[in-house]
């Protein structure tokens, strides 16, 4: 069940129900990707609906019991629910409530939150839709469980602008190419969608957390160690959010001459935000638009890359075969290279090992920061797929495994853009030059000499391709290619060739 309407639907100064008038006695907040309390839809419905509510987070062993025992995201989480937790208690002691806190447990949630729910005695749980497979199941299993305790599971929106859907074709299907749904989207945008959820002031309704529940837990608790997640300047936390998006207020009107290029301050850094939902996505939306609004072209591009992550969204939940199929068909019938020479050619690109030096750089930093610029996933993704001819589902879950910011939906449609295969998707036949890119995106080299410093004595001209130096440089460098730095893996040019002829089974009814 989905509560009907946003926060708006209570009239200008209409007082909220008293206590008394309110359907349900206690609630149970269930986070998952929303770490944060402002402008959360859940806690909103939640505080509005019943007169105790209590907060919870499962660490969800279902994921955790797979990952190595170092894990940035997982670390992120943990900082990130020490904030929340923080809000929490600041809100509630402002209405006079103490002793109130976030509840964290560690298991399985169709166990966990069924149990809690029975502890607290509480007549609803509810939480934010969630719309890849795997939480789908999850969401059907707990519904049952809760519902053989009488216990109702209400989820709503929260994780984007416009989901499901909510914006479609004249028709009533759903958009396949991204302009026409841009368009829609904005053509549908108004204020309401973007106003914020008040739930400050319901916050009275916020319980004491139970001396026996167990708060926030430590990395070691829950059988984790540190990252360098603090090494890197990634601030957590909605705190954090704030901090990353005030820093990009400051720059946003240079956003669209500043993004594609990797060793310039361009980027928001707040896609890990986004991710985790520390940060609440109708505010940064609604802030793009006025300034869009405004005439301001950073602002109108930076709202474009929003709009994407709805779109992904919206394919993902339409078409739930892309997490593990081509969205067109035909380009399943791909034969990729395979077998042990396959298999080294991706330890390469995996390892930044494969003598381009843009690629490598990416891969590097992914490694080492758990951060790919947005061109250089373009970049690596079409160098995976259409150098390497290996099958785009490897990078896509190599990826999956490095990214903090990692989203099924996001890097789904992103590497089914590079591959050729996804909904409004590059041609097949284009082909990014590894060189070129290099050359127009970091032209003095200052990204690749950051990851790839063997490569830091050779002239700017020598470094992009660096198989191309002149003796005369390779010598002042004391530089030797194939010793100091791997020699390119494969031609691109003949790479290409072989792509071309790869990819023309999809122009055939034939089956290979």
């Amino acid at each position: 069940m989905t509560p009907a309407r946003h926060p708006s639907s209570h009239p200008a100064g209409h007082a909220a129900r008293a206590p008394a008038d309110k359907p349900l006695a206690r609630a149970l907040v269930w986070l998952r990707r929303d770490l944060r309390v402002d402008d959360h839809a859940a806690l909103y419905h939640a505080l509005t609906q019943a007169r105790q509510v209590w907060c919870c987070f499962v660490f969800d062993r279902e994921i955790l019991d797979a990952l190595p025992r170092q894990d940035r995201r997982v670390e992120f989480i943990r900082d990130s629910l020490v904030g929340v937790d923080a809000e929490l208690r600041a809100l509630a002691a402002s209405h006079g409530v103490e002793g109130a806190g976030l509840i964290v447990r560690h298991g399985w949630p169709k166990d966990q939150i069924p149990a809690l729910a029975a502890a607290l005695q509480v007549q609803a749980v509810f939480a934010s839709h969630d719309d890849e497979p795997a939480a789908l199941a999850r969401d059907a299993l707990v519904r049952g469980r809760l519902s053989d305790l009488g216990v109702a599971l209400h989820t709503s929106k929260d994780h984007v602008v416009f989901e499901r859907s909510e914006v479609l074709t004249l028709s009533g299907g759903a958009f396949s190419v991204f302009t026409p749904y841009k368009n829609a989207w904005l053509k549908k945008l108004e204020p309401f969608f973007l106003k914020p959820y008040a739930v400050a002031k319901h916050a009275a309704a916020l319980a004491p957390r139970p001396a026996s529940e167990p708060g926030v837990p430590t990395l070691a608790d829950i059988g984790f160690a540190p990252t360098n997640l603090h090494e890197l300047r990634l601030p957590t936390g909605p705190a954090g959010a704030q901090e990353l998006l005030a820093d990009f207020l400051e720059r946003i009107d240079r956003y669209h001459e500043t993004r594609d290029f990797p060793a310039v301050k361009g980027p928001s850094y707040l896609s890990t935000h986004l991710r985790f939902g520390t940060v609440s996505v109708r505010q940064l939306a609604r802030l793009a638009n006025e300034r869009r609004e405004a005439g301001q072209r950073g602002a109108e591009v930076w709202l474009s890359e929003l709009i994407w992550r709805d779109f992904y969204h919206q394919i993902l939940h339409h078409h739930p075969r892309v997490a593990e199929h081509a969205f067109k068909p035909e380009y399943d019938r791909i034969r990729w290279e395979h077998g042990k020479p396959a298999e080294a050619l991706f330890a390469a690109w995996c390892e930044g090992r494969t003598g381009y030096p843009l690629v490598d750089a990416a891969m590097r930093q992914l490694a080492q920061t758990g951060y790919m610029h947005n061109r250089l996933r373009m970049v690596t993704a079409s160098f995976l797929t259409k150098d390497l001819g290996l099958d785009w589902r490897w990078g896509e879950r190599h990826f999956a495994r490095h990214l903090n910011d990692f989203d099924l939906a996001a890097n789904n449609g992103g590497w089914q853009w590079a591959a050729s295969s996804g909904c409004d998707a590059q041609p097949y036949f284009r082909i990014f030059n590894p060189v070129s890119q290099s050359e127009k995106f970091d032209p003095q080299g200052r990204f690749i000499r950051r990851y790839v410093p063997e490569l830091a004595a050779l002239p700017d001209a020598a470094l992009h391709a660096p198989w191309t130096a002149k003796p005369v440089d390779l010598a002042a460098a004391g530089f030797k290619p194939g010793r100091d730095y791997p020699n390119p893996v494969v031609d691109h040019a003949a790479a290409r060739e072989q792509t071309l002829a790869r990819y023309a089974v999809v122009k055939s009814k034939a089956l290979p």
